[in-house]
């Protein structure tokens, strides 16, 4: 199986978890219909066309903007201290949504998915800027 799309497998499969309030048990989040991927019988996850070389330019770009921050969102999220683990994973996991934001603006027709796009960069390099700087002051 491609290296990306193992990647974006497991990406989407962490995103797609939530903590529930209290309990420190995980649960699925409930996605619009629309949302959801076509499913093999297996229950996995099918690539539009079949591989990475067939899908479309923006879905080639999601992908490579969920690799590109994969990596540092595990990494951070194994510090040994659980507010620093949760920034640090944080850091990237805004990080990719500016980047799927991007692809977004580049690729996007609706205005107002455009716009939505917009205010999440803005606000996520705001929050960015915010977690870092705790990191710098909270970090042992």
């Amino acid at each position: 199986m491609n290296r990306i799309f193992k990647i974006a497998v497991a990406a989407a499969a962490v995103s797609t978890l939530s903590l529930t309030a209290g309990t420190g048990v995980f649960a699925q989040m409930t996605m619009p219909d629309a949302c959801k991927s076509e499913t093999s019988a297996s229950g996995t996850m099918q690539m539009p066309g079949g591989d990475m070389g067939q899908m479309a330019e923006h879905h080639k770009a999601m992908m490579e903007g969920m690799r590109e921050t994969e990596p540092a969102m595990m990494q951070g999220m194994m510090a040994k201290d659980p507010d620093v683990a949760f920034v640090c994973g944080m850091i990237a996991h805004h990080t990719a949504a500016i980047n799927m934001s991007e692809v977004e603006l580049k690729y996007g027709d609706d205005q107002q998915a455009k716009s939505m796009a917009e205010r999440i960069i803005a606000a996520q390099k705001k929050e960015i800027e915010e977690m870092t700087e705790w990191v710098k002051q909270h970090a042992k």
